[in-house]
């Protein structure tokens, strides 16, 4: 298994990010082909010391690596890449990694 994970910096108007990551960006990743599931952070994302800078963090899994870079290099990864540019007007960074049960 292999996880893409978006951390999405502070917004300055959350309630315009939420409303335009929900209805548009979400729908379209889900296009996104081999992507396995999709989890996203619910209320503030906390650090060691308290609330985090992140806003938001989603988890997309897909069964590797490969995939994962296959997904990305798609139509529908690359208008959802494009897409960032709509709404993560704070910043985004996005990061891949297997992943391992243990």
């Amino acid at each position: 298994m292999a996880k893409l994970f978006a951390i999405y910096q502070q917004p300055k108007d959350p309630a315009a990010f939420d409303h335009y990551y929900f209805n548009i960006h979400v729908p379209l990743a889900k296009t996104i082909p081999g992507l396995r599931s999709y989890e996203v952070t619910r209320g503030d994302v906390m650090g060691m010391s308290g609330k985090h800078g992140a806003y938001l963090v989603a988890v997309l899994a897909f069964d590797s690596m490969e995939a994962i870079a296959a997904a990305m290099s798609s139509p529908q990864g690359q208008a959802v890449a494009g897409d960032l540019a709509n709404f993560a007007t704070a910043g985004v960074d996005v990061m891949t990694a297997e992943t391992a049960m243990i």
